[in-house]
């Protein structure tokens, strides 16, 4: 199951600061010297500005492959969360275990804000979260204020919440397991640094998540895993096929999925290349058997759409409802006067 969190009670407690270059490049490197603390009315507003990117995340936790323990990022939080009066220390010691992490040329320099959160509702119980934001670049805003008696329009750089490009929360919830960890990152550059590189993290592996990674190999297989000459037809017939089963069975089964989702030897052999391929490049095999978490397959089914990409111009874009009953709504031929391929929709009314 995922993890019941709450941020309504929510409040920003302090903040250290940090500017973080890139040492290929001889970048700045700076820490703040001394912790910043907000008024009631900035503090709320801050709460949900470091809090609102981190809704409806995958669950992680911190990890390293010889114990958690020796995770670097485990350690400066369990010092924050066993006493926050270490929030300024052990947030220089972040700042620096960023900066060394670096050294790739498609990293950019940014500013790091760690910030203590009180009050965070996990499964009915509070507790403390540190959230890690990293924001790579300024945005122009505009500030009417008053000078010598009269009004003036000047300029300004600054953080926008909605533009930060990295972030890393970590709950101090289930610490024998790494603790729980939300994270997103906006521009990798391909580089994963953030994730792997500086947070160490993996998806916890629940039926949550095999429930999602498999609507994804399902999806991701239609489009790209079937041989070139498959037509968008089959393409979505595959991808009905497969959103059904899991819609419809309470445990998942690979060898069951593959005889009644997929049903072609050739297919099954395709698939099964195409699910290496998808671990592979993931880092992590895919459990065989799981129970099907019915609310990620419902989402899945929903965010479930499928192209036909004509090469006169026109893409006809098809939601979920219609791919599910597609053999009645959609007709394809050939019209042999005008030599060309055409497509026919029914539907009652336009919407």
């Amino acid at each position: 199951m995922s993890l019941a969190l709450n941020f309504r009670k929510a409040r920003l407690s302090a903040m250290s600061l940090a500017r973080v270059g890139n040492p290929m490049r001889n970048e700045p490197f700076q820490t703040s010297q001394t912790l910043c603390r907000f008024k009631d009315e900035e503090a709320e507003l801050l709460t949900h500005c470091f809090l609102k990117s981190f809704k409806s995340l995958e669950l992680n936790q911190l990890f390293h492959h010889d114990a958690v323990e020796k995770n670097d990022l485990f350690g400066y939080a369990s010092a924050i969360f066993d006493d926050n009066e270490q929030l300024l220390e052990q947030g220089a010691k972040i700042a620096k275990h960023l900066h060394a992490r670096s050294n790739h040329p498609n990293i950019k320099s940014g500013d790091l804000c760690v910030a203590l959160i009180n009050d965070i509702i996990v499964s009915g119980e509070t507790t403390q979260a540190i959230s890690i934001v990293k924001s790579e670049s300024k945005v122009p805003f505009l500030q009417i204020s008053e000078r010598d008696g009269d009004l003036v329009l000047t300029t300004e750089q600054g953080i926008y919440p909605d533009k930060i490009d990295k972030g890393c929360l970590i709950i101090n919830h289930g610490k024998a397991d790494g603790f729980s960890v939300y994270l997103f990152d906006k521009g990798s550059g391909g580089t994963q640094f953030w994730i792997r590189e500086f947070v160490g993290a993996k998806p916890v592996t629940n039926d949550d998540f095999l429930t999602r990674r498999y609507s994804e190999l399902c999806v991701a297989f239609a489009e790209k895993g079937l041989p070139e000459e498959a037509s968008q037809e089959d393409r979505m017939a595959v991808a009905s096929r497969t959103m059904n089963y899991l819609n419809d069975a309470e445990e998942f089964d690979l060898e069951d999925f593959e005889s009644k989702a997929l049903k072609e030897p050739e297919q099954v052999e395709q698939f099964k290349t195409f699910k290496q391929e998808f671990e592979e490049e993931r880092g992590e095999p895919l459990k065989e058997s799981f129970t099907v978490s019915k609310k990620e397959a419902e989402k899945a089914g929903n965010r479930l759409k499928s192209r036909l990409k004509l090469d006169v111009g026109v893409t006809m874009q098809f939601g979920p409802g219609f791919i599910h009953e597609a053999d009645r709504f959609l007709e394809k031929g050939f019209d042999d006067d005008k030599g060309m391929s055409f497509v026919k929709i029914y539907f009652h009314k336009e919407v």
